[in-house]
């Protein structure tokens, strides 16, 4: 039994690199061999292709295919599947501060298993973790839900056994082996990679591989096809049709050359599975993260010492280190992190966004360059009638009169200019038509000629001379019908065509070709009513009539989409697969500032200093293939840009995934879903700003809190350290810390619901773990200097300067610890004057303010005495009101300062 050997190139990568480059440079070495090997095929005789393959005509016997499929594998490439749900879940806790939080709590358990510390910790962690896996899993069951094959089968020829006639039938896609003849139809999805044997008007969209608007003609093969010119794109070899393009029109027979991850699409797709490149969010928050953990090791084993050497109980001063480190700690931050991101992805699904990685909403927020294609973002994706032209440029109503009859009247599949030109006519005229012509007979498009007509006969309807002549009208290339014509209409006059006004013709065609329309040649020819039968050869001394010009038009909100994304700080770059002029013209359209195009061949010529460098200062990138993509993607992104990609294409699935947050439709291919971390049910531009403003606003009610409550956290312990210097007993009990720590915590669960400043969401919002220590050494010992005064008035006031009297000690400044960390917030939340010129939203004030009366209470409440405090006498008040308005005061003149050196707030 003949046996088959397909090509699976090795995993090649230069040692000593990152894994991401690895990984880039495997999928680079996959493709171009995967590539090279389909452009060998595309050269080779059909025959030869069919011996190398073991393969007939007749196609392959049923036993001979099962058993290819076993050798071979089933016809899918490699996927990235979602992880078990108890995968999802043990991601969701990955994270330090969780860590630090457990391994607290397992400190305090063991040395108090009663302590309700152990069981305040736990629970934080148990909420943080289940909101992060209940967003992200629900996210993935939606994205699963959106995936939609276009069909899950294919005609192929097999035979039943030898001396058997060949019968085609459907069998499931995944089924299809090498050897296997493939019948393709206009709407078939190309299932493997396949070498046409026959073919006859077949065009072929390859928009999803190589982002080329228009579909493509593949060339009409017969029985002595001698094989392709040398190429070495694969997708430009017109004998060659690829698994992800699909059939528009005409009809074709094909043998599978190639099947799976073996095939174009699955050498991109095998190198986009396992672990994923770490984005501007995991950078971030692992930065701020091990920031806090590091204050935290310095200063717990500080407190731990002074209080060991001031009161000389050591046990007492690790448990009081211990409920520090808690109270330092930012426990909180994973779960109010999550609450932040659960809450973007719940406003973007009220916008048709469908969020299925929590961390890209900040990272959207962050984004200040988005990389996106043409096709369909920036254009309505369809094929529109621009203008009709006469050999001079003007615009003509005959011509486009002449290009209707072409179309209307053909009686093949039309084409998506066929239809363009067909919409451009009232529809009221389609009976007018009808009426005044009648077909007589029609010479095809194919690919040789690059043309097609029609032959019509005058009615007598018709009044005036010609009437019953027959017309024939063609429509094709430029260059193929223009060398067809001895005359051309001039101002309504038939004159001959002379080298002069041919080279102007031609001249007026490409003018538009460098504005990016693609253009068609209308031309005619009158003759006697002689005959009803036509061919090629009556296709001669034609009369040019002029020119007709398409485009896929610019959407009509996408110019003011651009607008809204550059106001926000987001810098917009075209990446497409479309050609240089094509890409020009519309980026013009919308108000793109253009400059010089580069081009895929350009970037293959740079290593990745030098693009690095053009990146930055180019705004559109044309005829890019899959690894220039991410090539261009990761050096931005080296440039120290957050970078978004949008794309709906095999060709982007590499970029989406390299891109620190990938973004595509739900009408994209398989793999660009998979790709992604957010999936737009509508593919607007208009949408997307609305998640970036929404990005930022959850970014920054997550830096809010952990500003706030680090900066508040560290006053309090360098506090706790000077009171536990000069003070002969504690200043605070371990369970004040926490009982504090909780009730403050708890005020900031409303803090995903707070809005944000107007100026604060019109740049990208980006992590600073420089900019946060800062922040605490800045902003917290302001907390201090009220805690120190409070200090002195309970010491000499209210006489609570004994141990005798600690408890009223711990009371006073427990209760202004309280109010002045929830007070905080809305001094911080903004860089402005709180409630006059900012007011927090109304769920943050409800909250601070039922946690502030929560502090003063808890000290007069049943459970002061088992926490060790007791009643305050009224005098306190007076004090304690006095010193919140003086910390307010003092905080705004120093916020003003700050924002005055160093430039930014939150």
């Amino acid at each position: 039994m003949n046996t088959v050997t397909t090509l699976t190139p090795e995993r090649l990568a230069p040692p000593g690199r990152s894994r991401r480059d690895r990984k880039a440079a495997e999928l680079e070495a996959r493709t171009r061999a995967v590539g090279e090997r389909l452009a060998a095929i595309s050269a080779r005789p059909a025959e030869r292709v069919l011996q190398d393959l073991a393969a007939t005509r007749g196609g392959l016997k049923h036993s001979e295919a099962a058993f290819r499929l076993e050798s071979h594998g089933a016809n899918v490439v490699a996927q990235e599947k979602a992880p078990r749900w108890y995968a999802q879940l043990a991601r969701a806790f990955a994270n330090p501060f969780i860590a630090v939080l457990v391994f607290l709590a397992a400190v305090m358990y063991w040395q108090d298993p009663e302590d309700p510390g152990v069981v305040i910790l736990s629970v934080m962690v148990l909420i943080s973790g289940a909101l992060r896996f209940w967003q992200e899993y629900r996210s993935g069951r939606s994205a699963a839900a959106l995936r939609r094959l276009v069909t899950t089968t294919t005609a192929v020829q097999r035979r039943a056994g030898r001396g058997s006639g060949p019968t085609t039938f459907e069998v499931p896609m995944e089924t299809v082996v090498p050897g296997d003849l493939v019948r393709l139809a206009a709407g078939d999805l190309i299932p493997a990679d396949l070498r046409l044997l026959a073919a006859k008007d077949l065009m072929v969209s390859q928009a999803a591989l190589s982002g080329e608007s228009l579909p493509v003609a593949k060339a009409d093969t017969r029985a002595d096809d001698l094989g392709q010119y040398v190429t070495t794109d694969p997708v430009e070899a017109d004998n060659l049709c690829l698994m992800g393009t699909s059939v528009t029109s005409g009809a074709a027979t094909g043998v599978v050359v190639a099947t799976g991850s073996d095939t174009y699409f699955g050498s991109m797709a095998g190198s986009l599975v396992g672990e994923r490149p770490q984005t501007n969010f995991d950078n971030g928050v692992r930065k701020v993260s091990f920031l806090l953990i590091r204050f935290m090791l310095v200063m717990v084993p500080v407190v731990f010492a002074v209080n060991g050497l001031t009161k000389g109980d050591w046990n007492e001063a690790l448990l009081f280190a211990i409920a520090v480190a808690v109270g330092l700690t930012p426990e909180m931050l994973p779960m109010v992190v999550s609450a932040n991101l659960a809450r973007g992805a719940v406003a973007m699904s009220q916008r048709k966004v469908v969020v299925k990685r929590l961390n890209a909403i900040q990272n959207l927020g962050a984004m200040d360059v988005l990389c996106t294609d043409k096709t369909g973002t920036l254009t309505e994706d369809r094929i529109v009638l621009d203008r009709y032209l006469d050999v001079h440029g003007r615009d003509d109503d005959e011509v486009l009169q002449y290009g209707y009859l072409n179309a209307h009247f053909q009686t093949g599949l039309r084409n998506l200019m066929d239809r363009a030109v067909i919409n451009r006519v009232d529809e009221a005229e389609e009976v007018v038509v009808d009426a005044r012509f009648t077909l007589v007979d029609e010479i095809p498009f194919d690919f040789a000629r690059r043309r097609m007509s029609v032959v019509l006969r005058r009615n007598g309807l018709v009044a005036g001379a010609g009437s019953g002549e027959h017309v024939l009208i063609t429509k094709g290339a430029v260059e193929e019908v223009l060398g067809l014509c001895s005359h051309l209409v001039d101002g309504g006059e038939r004159v001959e065509l002379t080298d002069g006004l041919r080279r102007h013709a031609v001249r007026t065609a490409e003018e538009h070709n460098l504005q990016g329309l693609r253009v068609l040649a209308v031309a005619t020819r009158t003759m006697a009513a002689e005959r009803d039968t036509y061919s090629v050869a009556d296709e001669d001394r034609l009369t040019l009539v002029g020119f007709l010009a398409f485009l896929d038009p610019p959407k009509a909100d996408a110019a003011d989409a651009l607008r809204g994304l550059a106001d926000k700080g987001v810098a917009v770059k075209v990446v497409t697969g479309d050609n240089e002029l094509v890409a020009a013209r519309v980026c013009a359209d919308v108000g793109i500032s253009v400059g010089r195009v580069v081009t895929g061949a350009v970037i293959d010529t740079l290593d990745e200093g030098a693009l690095r460098e053009l990146a930055a200062r180019t705004t559109v990138f044309a005829k890019v293939n899959p690894v220039q993509k991410a090539r261009i993607v990761r050096a931005l992104q080296a440039e120290g840009h957050t970078v978004g990609f949008l794309g709906d294409g095999i060709n982007d699935a590499a970029a989406l995934r390299d891109a620190d947050v990938g973004i595509s439709v739900d009408t994209a291919v398989d793999i660009a879903k998979e790709s992604a971390d957010i999936i737009l049910l509508e593919k607007d531009l208009t949408v997307l700003e609305q998640g970036v403003v929404q990005g930022r606003t959850t970014f920054g009610n997550t830096i809010k809190y952990i500003k706030m409550t680090a900066s508040s956290n560290f006053g309090n312990v360098f506090s706790v350290l000077v009171a536990s210097a000069f003070i002969p007993f504690q200043p605070m009990l371990a369970i004040h810390l926490l009982v504090q720590n909780l009730a403050y915590d708890i005020s900031q669960l409303a803090t995903p619901w707070d809005r944000m400043d107007e100026e604060y969401l019109r740049k990208p919002r980006n992590w600073d773990a420089k900019g946060i220590g800062r922040f605490m050494v800045t902003i917290g010992p302001i907390s201090s200097i009220f805690d120190i005064t409070t200090f002195l008035v309970m010491w000499h006031v209210f006489a609570a300067n004994s141990p005798a009297h600690q408890s009223l000690f711990q009371s006073g400044w427990f209760i202004e610890g309280l109010l002045s960390q929830t007070l905080i917030v809305h001094m911080i939340r903004t860089r402005k004057i709180p409630f006059i010129q900012s007011r927090a939203s109304l769920p943050v004030l409800v909250m601070t303010a039922v946690v502030m009366a929560f502090g003063i209470f808890l000290p007069f409440s049943p459970f002061a005495a088992g926490l060790g405090m007791q009643p305050l006498p009224m005098a306190y008040f007076p004090w304690l009101v006095g010193t919140l308005l003086a910390y307010c005061v003092l905080t705004q003149t120093v916020k003003t300062l700050y924002i005055r050196r160093f430039g930014t707030w939150l």
